[in-house]
């Protein structure tokens, strides 16, 4: 009985197993496809911000570049919060501050050209590409891990813990089909000699009955009756 209810608690557990793994990999696959996108458009953004800073070195010179930059005051602000996938805990990256219009860069519109804007702006939408993107790798890392210890927990139950709890299972059975069958037969051996013994029993009364009737239907002895 008890290995029974530990088969029955393994193939419900073994169950749950498979249905979580299988949603996880729904999961992973809608979350690898972002992430494709999004290493694409980080790709993209970051092509396209190293012409835009390449074209603002060559026309403004590096050093008004560097102080366009250096004039910077309000930095990006990055936030972290958890989210909850089939069990797994991902992190959602909140990011504020990013993009700014001219007046919040810091450096004077007279003292510049659009090229040090084109670049500013460039590496803005490169900094929240880099930001999306280190959510949904993240995310991805941590679904794949937990998918694969999933797996590996499917395949112990089902390969490992299942099979020898089966063959347990077959072994008792055996063995008590066994103690049956020996104490049916030993059952029937005691029936047999019990019915022998009984029969013993009833041919030693009827022949005791048959040789006290013989007795008594017998003659007196001559001797007895003269002397009478």
């Amino acid at each position: 009985m008890e290995i029974e209810d530990r088969i029955e608690l393994s193939e419900r557990g073994h169950g749950t197993l498979e249905k979580k793994r299988d949603g996880l990999i729904m999961e992973f696959m809608d979350i690898l496809d972002k992430a494709q996108d999004v290493r694409g458009d980080l790709a993209d953004d970051y092509e396209e911000a190293q012409k835009k800073i390449n074209m603002a070195r060559a026309m403004e010179g590096d050093v008004a570049v560097r102080g366009a930059a250096a004039a910077l005051q309000e930095h990006p602000e990055i936030t972290t919060e958890s989210k909850n996938i089939m069990g797994v805990v991902v992190p959602q990256i909140e990011s504020s501050r990013v993009s700014k219009s001219l007046d919040e860069r810091g450096y004077g519109i007279m003292g510049t050209s659009a090229r040090i804007d084109e670049a500013a702006e460039a590496y803005e939408d490169l900094l929240e590409s880099i930001i999306l993107a280190a959510e949904v790798e993240t995310a991805m890392k941590k679904m794949l891990r937990e998918i694969e210890t999933t797996k590996r927990r499917v395949n112990a139950l089902e390969f490992k813990l299942l099979p020898e709890l089966y063959e347990n299972q077959e072994y008792i059975e055996q063995k008590l089909e066994e103690q049956e069958r020996e104490e049916t037969f030993r059952l029937k051996k005691i029936k047999e000699k019990k019915e022998q013994e009984e029969k013993a029993d009833r041919e030693a009364a009827a022949e005791g009955a048959d040789n006290l009737e013989e007795a008594d239907l017998e003659p007196p002895a001559a001797g007895s009756v003269s002397q009478g």
